[in-house]
């Protein structure tokens, strides 16, 4: 009886142990990505995966298939700056022509461990900022790919925490198609060090996926600190730290004739958002009357939207929702927004502006009626030399339910 016991005990020890696959460095500049790909694929079912070295990437990550995996990243994965292999070699992901450099997929999935994804972006911000070769609204292009450094792809169950993000050539991370992930204390910096400024660098792009939280992380970078592009639902962002950024976006949304866009049942909370060009913003491309359109035409809705204790500090546009985004004003007049915005709701947004907008601090602009906006607890102070605030609403069906008085936009 003891003996069974001591093997049923053994058995059920040697089946509850996880397998690790520790990747090697190979050094002198060589290609780590296969030896990487190998231990994922090795250890893709209950494993652990340690990343500790400085690892040189030169070639596609595709971790597919994942299922009860720990992937420790206390080392460095850095990608080589080859524009002219990583163009055609880069996963591509067809939304605004978006690429990745690693493509991590599967389901209960944890990435964590201290250590730093490099995007070794500085040669493609100084060859776009000679090319200026980008697809519609700041997108990537078919000849010239900007890889994301992080794709959360078709996976549920996924836990990204304690990462330092730097150098991305385009957005830092993507969630694509995917389901109940969690990003955590995660460090984003995205800085020139050139005169040519960093492009597109968003600290989070979310599209197609749903149960999406984003919290207690710190992003320096140039464009949004957190956007939520089509079909992004029942996402919590909180306790952010944003400087530089193009604020905290729902959108842009519409982009594509034909294409239904949601976004829905979203709370931002907590937010702190410092030099930037806008605060909580709702983008949305105006229509267009070309059946083919990439550039407008689009509809679907955005409802239930919450921005709660948001602080700006020298902020452009600290509230604004612009449905004539990255569309030319006669275009927009003629062929308005097919998109409705609704029940989107502003909790305690205080703080300065810049003044860039002059004594404009609130931009509510609908092509159509947008019913239950609201707001209370709204104080901003207009940046500069202005001695008042001017809050802007056009089509707001709710201006009662605000704590500020709206005037008409200049015609």
């Amino acid at each position: 009886m003891i003996t069974n016991f001591f093997t049923l005990t053994v058995l059920v020890a040697f089946a509850l142990a996880r397998r690790t696959c520790k990747v090697p460095a190979i050094g002198g500049g060589e290609d780590d990505g296969p030896a990487i790909n190998a231990a994922f694929k090795k250890c893709a079912t209950k494993s652990k995966i340690v990343l500790d070295k400085y690892y040189v990437v030169d070639s596609l990550l595709m971790t597919e298939n994942l299922d009860d995996v720990e992937i420790e990243l206390s080392g460095t994965v850095q990608y080589t700056p080859d524009i002219a292999k990583w163009s055609p070699q880069s996963l591509y992901l067809t939304y605004q022509n978006a690429t990745t450099f690693w493509f991590l997929s599967g389901k209960d999935i944890h990435l964590y461990g201290g250590g730093t994804i490099d995007g070794n972006g500085q040669v493609w911000w100084d060859t776009y900022n000679n090319t200026h070769d980008s697809g519609t609204a700041g997108g990537s292009s078919t000849t010239f790919a900007r890889p994301i450094p992080l794709t959360i792809g078709n996976a549920t169950n996924v836990v990204v925490e304690n990462i330092r993000q730097i150098g991305s050539p385009f957005w830092n991370n993507f969630v694509y198609q995917s389901s109940h992930v969690t990003y955590k204390n995660i460090r984003i910096n995205t800085v020139s060090y050139s005169s040519s400024p960093t492009a597109n660098s968003d600290g989070w792009d979310i599209y197609r996926s749903s149960y999406v939280t984003v919290e207690d992380s710190h992003v320096n970078n140039d464009d949004d600190c957190v956007s939520f592009k089509p079909n992004s639902t029942n996402i919590i962002v909180q306790n952010m730290w944003c400087n530089g950024s193009h604020g905290i976006s729902v959108g842009s949304l519409g982009q594509y004739a034909g294409e239904t866009d949601i976004v829905a049942n979203v709370s931002v909370k907590n937010i702190t958002m410092l030099n930037a060009q806008n605060g909580a913003r709702i983008k949305v491309f105006g229509g267009n009357p070309d059946p083919e359109s990439t550039v407008g035409g689009g509809t679907g809705f955005v409802r239930n939207i919450t921005f709660r204790d948001f602080y700006v500090q020298n902020v452009d546009n600290p509230i604004l929702i612009n449905q004539c985004y990255s569309t030319n004003a006669d275009v927009c007049a003629q062929y308005p927004s097919k998109l409705t915005i609704s029940d989107v709701h502003y909790y305690n947004v205080t703080g300065t502006s810049s003044d860039a907008e002059g004594n404009v601090v609130v931009d509510l602009e609908c092509s159509a009626t947008c019913n239950d906006i609201t707001a209370t607890g709204t104080h901003l102070i207009a940046g500069g030399n202005s001695t008042s605030t001017e809050y802007i609403c056009k089509n707001i069906a709710t201006q009662d339910q605000l704590d500020f008085n709206c005037t008409a936009p200049n015609s």
